[in-house]
């Protein structure tokens, strides 16, 4: 016995050394490894990078931006079937162990033994504390040392925070395939529903992928994925969590990816990336990519797919008048044709259409294939537009057989046919729907439309005028051909569109929509060597003095150029200016004619100020930012709204919001160009936009060689511009303009976009009073007038008076309107003693005549007057107008015998330059007073 208790005592002894040395041993390898060990306290203000959401006003999902695509979710709110999962997969005893879970480890080590020297793959222990250990504070490394760090680390963090704290940073940081990080994510993108909408089975899939996401994806391995989710619902049924009954109908459950809903998206990628813009701008991208950020964009659902729907539409049919381009592609071995469309690959930009291969090629038809193997004809009737063009640039002859566009084995883009109408090469009858009406067919199969990308681009994009929220915008043919946006990136001049611009600032200088300005010839000095600058009207004719109002509806490029240079270029850059047009105007006539570039959105914007009553608006693209926790850190609307937050309605008159928009034009004048623009419509450049049939107002532009067409316009509430050309400028065509080509797309879009309001006026703003006048001659309608009677907007004290001042062009010369100045062509006949093209004379920068003609009518002449039986004076500038005008009366202040234009006392020199009166600028006419029983006008 004594030998026995020795020997017990020599093990006992051995083992408390041992266990001391061990001791000694695991506190060396404590210390030595806790050295450096990073600070576990970060997890206490923990944020992860989580998906930043865009969404449309209708609240559907616009875009995401993430480095990780996250969905971050307190663990509160995460249900117990997704929680016990995991645990059930991953650590059966996390409430209970104390970061390390030593029988598990013991285990993982005698199957590890176990299975030594086979191809199974090493098990491991590691609980969710150490997971959260690796994932958030050291790295993948497979080592002992690795291992020792995340032991110690765990114990660490089990002691600093609550084991719901640990499950919810491992629930939200974990990579679960297909780039989703986190279970909310996951739930979503796999399955398109919430964490409390998950089955038993969509759960138990979520815990599978842990160990290998990339192993056990639903789409490449099935079968191994149904596998480990089955295991994973076993093991929930072992533990306690399901009843077997539930865990039998789990694992009968196929297993299905489910994409996100279409429903639940819209898709607008010029629109979002202009949103991305403005968030980096705000944000950076830090937090555009990492903070969670919840956006409410501008953008409305309907208008922005009734914009991208028309302008593809004119899109397709401009380009079908410029014939065909040829096929995408051309293959010369049909032996598996089904192959190399397959091979050929998704094509974005195609939209709507598909491509298909020619297989078969006859006079009147061609059969086509597509990569699913099905088949459809096209036939010769519907390719008479797709004439081929020659080196030259010209169209070819008629197609009279289906050969003479086609041939096997070309690759082409094709859409349903649904409408005879398609043929047809009018814009206004291209009515291709597939959506809302069957497709055609012949000889049994159906039939389709020869299509191709437009080589054309454009833009249209539509504001809230009064508070700069873009509605809709689309930037080009298609977002994922090029990301050029066309609506905020083209630079391009805007042609006459601009025009507005100069008339308002001639009606802030004090002219009227009634001012009478000269259309007649011009030439412009442009400097010593450089030729005589021309313009010219588009339509190369004159209308001699016009009013205001018909310079702007007619586009009168020659009456324009002279208002601008009557009241000086500074004047109308600085306006431009003010509403946004550019940011700095070069000074010169040019620039009246629309010649600076500026952009679709900036046009918009200086439309919106004019229509909202002269209110400066901002675009925006942006609602309201809220950030991750929901507190919102911007919002475009800025207003303080006072008795906006009460608890519930106390019966009180509901809060007025201030209006804190800056005045940037006199509301007066604002409506005067509304009226002036509405007439466009009603009588001029853009009678194609009458058909909408409610008061809308807008300009037609077209700039040199038809480069590029604009037309910007309104209606109360809503304003909307077009802008079409090449993305590499050239020619439209001869025919191109304005009113042609874009007013017929913001036509079609108001059409649809006004389809349910109310036919809306045109506000008119306090201090305004209408007067109806003659439009052609701007004076009160009297009883007997020919033409046309318009109410006529004017502010108090410049109402036609009976005296006009023609505008020619003579106040401002060599002043501000770049080098040189305008030169009058010529004296003929018209209504008020107008001019025609005959005769030149120069005047430069000094303002003295460099011989020739006269340049104006003569002091006290009498021009032809169309009112039969009374004739008008003509008095001079600076001489006191007669009541009532007397034929044949010798006029204030000139002597008998005087030469016209000369001053009392001056003799004219013979043969020597005439220097040109100082305060002179144009003969005042005097119409004969209105007879009696004459409208007064509305005030």
């Amino acid at each position: 016995m004594k030998l026995l208790s020795r020997i017990l005592s020599f093990f006992a002894g051995l083992a408390a050394v041992s266990a001391a040395i061990g001791a000694i041993g695991a506190w060396l390898v404590y210390e030595h490894y806790s050295q450096g060990l990073p600070d576990y306290y970060q997890l206490a203000a923990y944020d992860p990078p989580v998906t930043t959401r865009i969404y449309a006003g209708d609240g559907r999902l616009l875009a995401e931006y993430a480095v990780e695509n996250r969905v971050f979710v307190p663990i509160s709110a995460i249900p117990k079937r997704v929680i016990n999962a995991f645990l059930a997969a991953e650590d059966k005893s996390f409430y209970s162990h104390s970061g390390i879970d030593i029988p598990g480890l013991i285990n993982a080590v005698f199957v590890n033994i176990k299975n030594y020297g086979t191809d199974q793959r090493m098990v491991g222990a590691s609980t969710i504390t150490q997971q959260v250990t690796k994932n958030f504070l050291l790295t993948n490394e497979r080592s002992i040392e690795r291992k020792i760090k995340e032991a110690i680390l765990a114990l660490r963090i089990e002691k600093a925070f609550s084991k719901n704290r640990i499950l919810e940073l491992y629930l939200n940081q974990i990579y679960l395939g297909a780039g989703n990080y986190g279970v909310a994510a996951a739930a979503l993108n796999y399955f398109n529903k919430s964490l409390d909408e998950l089955s038993i089975a969509e759960a138990a899939y979520l815990a599978a992928l842990p160990k290998a996401p990339n192993n056990y994806s639903i789409t490449r391995y099935p079968e191994a994925a149904k596998i480990r989710r089955d295991w994973v619902i076993s093991r929930m049924l072992e533990d306690g969590h399901i009843t077997p009954q539930e865990a039998d109908e789990a694992r009968a459950t196929a297993l299905e990816q489910r994409k996100r809903s279409r429903e639940e998206r819209f898709e607008a990628d010029y629109f979002a990336e202009e949103v991305r813009r403005e968030l980096v701008q705000r944000f950076g991208e830090d937090g555009l990519y990492k903070k969670g950020l919840t956006v409410k964009s501008t953008i409305e659902p309907r208008l922005q797919e009734i914009a991208d729907r028309i302008l593809h539409k004119h899109l397709v049919s401009y380009d079908r008048t410029q014939g065909w381009r040829g096929p995408l592609a051309r293959t010369d071995n049909l032996d598996d044709w089904k192959k190399q469309l397959e091979t050929l690959g998704a094509i974005p930009w195609l939209d709507q259409w598909r491509a298909a291969m020619v297989l078969e090629v006859s006079a009147g038809e061609a059969l086509i294939g597509f990569a699913d193997g099905s088949e459809g004809l096209i036939q010769l009737e519907d390719l008479a537009w797709a004439r081929k063009r020659d080196k030259e640039g010209r169209l070819g002859p008629q197609v009279k057989s289906v050969g003479d566009v086609l041939e096997v084995g070309n690759v082409i883009a094709v859409e349903a046919k649904v409408s005879e109408e398609d043929k047809a090469d009018q814009v206004e009858e291209l009515t291709t729907d597939a959506a809302i009406a069957p497709q055609m067919q012949a000889a049994g199969r159906p039939l389709f439309l020869l299509r191709q990308i437009p080589e054309i681009s454009g833009a249209l994009i539509a504001m809230d005028p009064h508070t700069g929220r873009v509605l809709a915008m689309s930037g080009g043919w298609s977002y994922k051909q090029s990301e050029f946006n066309r609506a905020t990136q083209a630079q391009r001049q805007p042609g006459s569109s601009f025009k507005p611009i100069v008339y308002l600032a001639a009606l802030e200088a004090g002219y009227t929509p009634s001012t009478i300005i000269l259309d007649a010839p011009i030439s412009i000095n442009q400097g010593p060597g450089l030729p005589l600058w021309e313009p010219e009207n588009f339509e190369k004719n004159f209308l001699g003095p016009a009013t205001m109002r018909q310079g702007l509806q007619k586009s009168r490029n020659l009456m324009t150029i002279r208002m601008a240079q009557t009241i000086g270029m500074a004047k109308v850059a600085e306006v431009a200016e003010r509403l946004g047009v550019v940011d700095r105007m070069y000074q010169t006539l040019a620039m009246s004619l629309g010649a600076q570039e500026t952009t679709a959105l900036r046009m918009v914007r200086a439309y919106a100020e004019i229509v909202n009553g002269g209110k400066k608006v901002t675009p925006t693209f942006i609602d309201r930012v809220q950030d991750a926790q929901g507190w919102t850190i911007y919002r475009h609307d800025e207003r303080q709204c006072d008795g906006c937050q009460l608890s519930s309605y106390d019966g009180s008159a509901p809060p007025q919001l201030p209006d804190t928009r800056e005045q940037v034009l006199d509301p007066a004048n604002a409506y005067q160009m509304v009226s002036m623009l509405e007439g466009v419509v009603q009588r001029g450049t853009a009678s194609a936009v009458k058909q909408v049939g409610k008061p809308l107002a807008g300009k037609t532009g077209t700039t040199n060689d038809g480069r590029d067409v604009w037309f910007v316009g309104f209606s109360p509430d809503l304003v909307a511009g077009v802008y079409l050309g090449f993305d590499q400028p050239r020619s439209l065509g001869p025919k191109a303009t304005g009113g042609r080509l874009s007013a017929p797309i913001f036509r079609d879009f108001m059409i649809e976009a006004l389809a349910e309001k109310p036919a809306t006026p045109f506000r008119v703003p306090p201090g305004v009073r209408l007067v109806k006048v003659n439009e052609k001659t701007g004076e009160r309608w009297q009883p007997g007038d020919e033409g046309i009677a318009i109410w006529e907007a004017f502010k108090p004290g410049t109402e036609p008076t009976g005296q006009q001042q023609i505008i020619e062009g003579y106040a401002n010369y060599g002043q501000d309107a770049g080098y040189g100045s305008v030169i009058p062509l010529g004296y003929g006949n018209n209504i008020y003693g107008g001019y025609s093209d005959g005769g030149t004379t120069i005047i430069d920068s000094t303002g003295v005549y460099q011989g020739g003609q006269p340049q104006q009518p003569v002091f006290g002449q009498q021009p032809q007057y169309p009112v039969q039986g009374q004739a008008p004076v003509l008095v001079a500038p600076g001489q006191a107008v007669p009541g009532q005008a007397v034929p044949g009366q010798t006029l204030p202040g000139e002597q008998l015998g005087q030469q016209p234009g000369l001053q009392p006392g001056q003799q004219q020199v013979p043969g020597q330059p005439q220097p040109y009166p100082v305060q002179q600028q144009a003969p005042v006419l005097i119409p004969p007073q209105p007879s009696g029983g004459g409208d007064s006008g509305l005030y």
